[in-house]
């Protein structure tokens, strides 16, 4: 059996909508110029979760599910967990699929990657 590779990212707050695209853009570069199929996203010291927050991380997921990867959140506060449920994205970020456990809010990686 193969192991998953797994790119660590790091998002600091507050994104901007003006953000977003050159947020997907750097994502989509990484991924190119590596082999990772599971990415491990830290939103510890994202701030206030806003509707930009939740735009950023729906097109960071779908960058990275485009080129065969998935997100995985960790630091997650829980407003922005309340926030991924009431707007339906709660399943979009679960580890390992529906059925799996939510985002992780357990010990934060490294930053690897700053706004």
């Amino acid at each position: 059996m193969e192991a998953t590779k797994t790119l660590l990212l790091a998002l600091r707050g507050p994104i901007t909508a003006a953000d977003v695209p050159q947020l997907c853009d750097q994502l989509a570069a990484r991924l190119r110029d590596s082999d990772a199929t599971d990415a491990v996203c830290d939103v510890g010291a994202l701030g206030r979760p806003t509707a930009v927050t939740l735009n950023a991380l729906a097109r960071l997921q779908l960058v990275a599910r485009r080129r065969g990867c998935r997100i995985r959140l960790t630091g997650a506060g829980p407003e922005l967990l309340m926030l991924l449920e009431l707007v339906g994205l709660t399943d979009v970020f679960r580890a390992g699929g529906p059925g799996g456990g939510p985002v992780e809010t357990g010990p934060d990686p490294p930053p690897v990657r700053s706004v």
